[in-house]
């Protein structure tokens, strides 16, 4: 065997094989593809539905999206969805939704397409547009909510005439490099296939009509192609031991340098004090056309911390009954903006015991199997829904109740979740080393000394008197 090892050009023959190995692996998963272990079947579906085409090749055809994330929606200014055209097709109308920019339509003469570009870029309406050019699940600004969450409002769709699209479905041409920002990129989107054709009941359930033709797509999210700086941090504290592990420095960015210049990657800082500059602020206005034709979100402007994030989680082990625990949860916004249907995911190893919470709803996120140690939180509507922006009212709190099991123990960060996500992006944890582990003689060892003490004096007591 030594000589084998030893042979010239065993090495070679080894980084070769593993060199293809890696290849191989790379090909079954290209970079594309996302996996998200807490919602490993969560993507948006894309789906459209031909209803009706004439013979000089028009199209008319409902697109809907789906959200099938359990805990990631899409936020203001909303989704832009994108592809390009297989052919010369162009869109000559649409209901609740719009193509950002025309194109060159000046061939066209009288009548003038709705766009002409050869890779059209979609958007939402916004709310109040007019009726007539509203559709079912259209005009909300792009905001999506995810499934889990507000399953009505997780659909969007909007309806699209086209012409030059083909006469039938042999030669309709299925549209190709389908893109969707939501906004700024981290969602990658299959290529569209035809499927079974949809199925519409009439109102009265009795009779049912059918697509064309019907094809559809997937897109998913990975935060490393959205190229995400963290957007939240999270603290710890517990009632048995004094100290307050904070998010660490630079957790999501390093506080910017007032005699350094300032870089657009780096967020704005202002002091909680500072009334005027918040008034002043462009994140408090809607955002332009410019920046939704461009997908950008509105620049960030927070409250000066060491740890620059937007989102401050801090989690406080409160209370220890005989059979249960107790741990609250803080949401702190340090953001000059409002967050509507904010969501909070965590992972604990106690949350199948997971007996009750006060003032947030939550559902168990059951991703394999019986293993039930992800729930998602939210606030109740019209109550907590909203996170105010940063000041005395931005933040949002809970309490959570959760019943012993066998394993349970303070010991060595146990109470402590094992990831903790808000709007689906993962926040910065404190090192392991710093949790606030149980101190020598804790409430354990005490409470078994005590009984001790007490067998033995009552075994003294009544040895005396018998």
């Amino acid at each position: 065997m030594e000589a084998l090892y030893s042979r010239p050009g065993f090495d070679r023959k080894l980084n070769v094989v593993v060199l293809g190995a890696v290849v191989m692996i790379l090909l079954a998963f290209p970079p594309g593809e996302a996996f998200d272990p807490l919602d490993p079947n969560g993507n948006i579906t894309i789906k459209w539905d031909v209803m009706t085409w004439t013979g000089d090749g028009y199209m008319q055809a409902q697109v809907t999206m789906y959200n099938y994330q359990q805990y990631r929606h899409i936020e203001a200014p909303g989704w832009i969805l994108g592809w390009a055209w297989a052919k010369k097709e162009v869109i000559w109308s649409m209901q609740g939704a719009e193509a950002t920019m025309q194109g060159d339509c000046s061939k066209f003469h009288g009548d003038v397409p709705h766009c002409c570009k050869k890779d059209p870029t979609i958007v939402d309406l916004l709310p109040g547009v007019a009726y007539s050019a509203q559709s079912a699940n259209c005009c909300r600004g792009g905001v999506l909510s995810s499934y889990v969450q507000d399953p009505l409002n997780s659909v969007a769709s909007f309806q699209i005439v086209v012409g030059k699209a083909g006469t039938s479905n042999i030669t309709v041409a299925l549209p190709k490099n389908f893109t969707l920002t939501t906004p700024g990129p981290g969602y990658t989107c299959s290529p569209a296939k035809v499927v079974k054709p949809s199925l519409f009941p009439t109102p009265d359930g009795r009779r049912h009509t059918q697509a064309l033709m019907t094809w559809n797509l997937t897109c998913t999210y990975s935060q490393f192609l959205a190229q995400r700086a963290p957007t939240c941090c999270v603290s710890l504290s517990t009632f048995y031991n004094d100290v307050i592990v904070p998010c660490q420095n630079c957790a999501c960015a390093c506080r910017p340098n007032i005699s350094q210049p300032l870089l657009s990657t780096v967020p704005m800082c202002v002091d909680p004090e500072d009334v005027f500059a918040q008034s002043t602020s462009s994140a408090n206005q809607r955002p332009g056309a410019s920046a939704i034709i461009q997908n950008q979100a509105p620049p960030t402007l927070l409250y000066c911390s060491m740890d620059m994030c937007p989102i401050h989680i801090h989690w406080h082990v409160k209370t220890n009954y005989v059979d249960y625990w107790r741990a609250k949860v803080s949401i702190i916004n340090r953001h000059v903006k409002n967050y509507t249907m904010w969501n909070l995911v965590v992972q604990h190893p106690n949350f199948n015991n997971l007996t009750e919470t006060f003032s947030f709803q939550y559902k168990g996120l059951t991703s394999y199997g019986a293993i039930n140690d992800t729930a998602m939180f939210w606030g109740i509507k019209y109550y907590n829904d909203m996170l105010l922006e940063a000041g005395d009212n931005g933040n949002v709190q809970s309490e959570i109740l959760m019943r012993k099991d066998p394993r349970f123990t303070f010991t060595q960060g146990w109470a402590i979740p094992h990831r903790i996500l808000f709007n689906g992006d993962e926040c910065v944890m404190p090192p392991p080393t710093s949790y606030p582990f149980m101190p020598n003689g804790s409430i354990k060892v005490k409470t078994g000394l005590f009984l001790h003490v007490v067998l033995a004096l009552a075994v003294v007591y009544l040895a005396t008197v018998l």
